[in-house]
């Protein structure tokens, strides 16, 4: 590999970077006013000033490279942060679908920088990898702050519900962890043809069996509620998760971006998981909380074991951008 050519992937991932800190400014901007809860509402306030230091440290970067953010992936990055929250507000469960949305979010972003650092370190870019470590430590502190409020969420999400809402709102959780986990199973069958690595490819061989079961078990716990999966919902997640595949396959540097998207979608998983546990408690239905903790257990490993193939999954993608040498 030359350096002009790890040089200018450097630039293209700080404009990727740059556009995502500009999405999380569009959300976080409007996330105090639908968090339903004053905890809520006060970390997020407090990550909306860091986010405008990550996105002033990232265009400074690009700045000192002769470059600058792209204004169609802030443009997009933007209209997509008012459509998360557009999301959550229509959602009765707000706060929780907030939080949930919000974790998921903060791990694409310890992702992209977790990859931006690794890139960076073989760029020999020493104020590009610093800058990468410090931001990517403070997104993993606020999705560890998220974290810390799952049952805040909860109880915020369900606090004017008695109980026969909350039985309502518990079939509504099964049926949102079952169209996850229909997603799942398209992304998990599409990805190893894409992965471009061996450990990521066989990190989703390894956990389409099991996300298989999940479904199988969440299908059983809705049995027991006399209902089942929306069609529509599993229908248009597999839909989604198709037409996700179509844009990995497009990118030049596939193995790193899927590895990213697949880390947060874990991440996603986990927390439709810490909401389904604590609203089930709340139902006094035991078995589907012992569901959620054991599917809860596998999303986070799996997680981990995405987290361990980024070396391999930076490598790949400098190899299959700027090639070898």
């Amino acid at each position: 590999m030359t350096a002009d050519t790890i040089a200018e992937q450097i630039t293209k991932y700080l404009t990727d970077v740059h556009s995502i800190e500009v999405q999380a400014l569009a959300q976080l901007k409007l996330a105090p006013r639908v968090a339903g809860d004053h905890e809520l509402q006060r970390i997020f306030a407090e990550h909306e000033a860091e986010t405008e230091q990550h996105e002033r440290l990232v265009r400074n970067q690009l700045e000192a490279r002769g470059a600058k953010p792209s204004t169609v992936k802030d443009v997009a990055g933007r209209v997509g942060g008012w459509g998360m929250i557009l999301f959550a507000r229509v959602n009765p469960d707000t706060p929780g679908k907030l939080a949930m949305h919000a974790y998921s979010y903060e791990h694409m972003e310890l992702a992209a920088y977790e990859l931006l650092r690794r890139i960076a370190e073989r760029g020999h870019d020493e104020p590009v990898r610093a800058m990468a470590g410090e931001i990517g430590g403070q997104e993993r502190a606020m999705a560890d702050r998220i974290a810390a409020m799952w049952d805040r969420a909860v109880e915020a999400s369900l606090r004017e519900k008695g109980s026969e809402d909350i039985e309502k709102e518990l079939v509504k959780y099964l049926r949102d962890a079952h169209a996850l986990e229909a997603q799942a199973i398209q992304l998990l069958e599409t990805g190893p043809q894409i992965a471009g690595v061996d450990t990521l490819a066989d990190v989703f061989r390894e956990h389409l069996d099991q996300t298989r079961e999940h479904q199988r078990l969440i299908d059983e716990r809705l049995a027991a509620h006399d209902s089942g999966p929306s069609r529509f919902q599993a229908g248009a997640m597999r839909a989604q998760a198709f037409s996700v595949g179509g844009f990995f396959k497009a990118q030049p540097d596939t193995p790193a971006k899927l590895a990213g998207f697949a880390y947060a979608f874990e991440a996603l998983e986990t927390g439709a998981y810490e909401l389904l546990m604590r609203t089930a408690q709340r139902a006094n239905d035991g078995e589907t909380v012992a569901v959620a903790e054991r599917i809860l257990a596998e999303e986070k490993l799996a997680a981990e074991r995405v987290a361990a193939t980024w070396d391999a999954a930076a490598e790949a993608g400098l190899t299959a951008t700027v090639g070898g040498g």
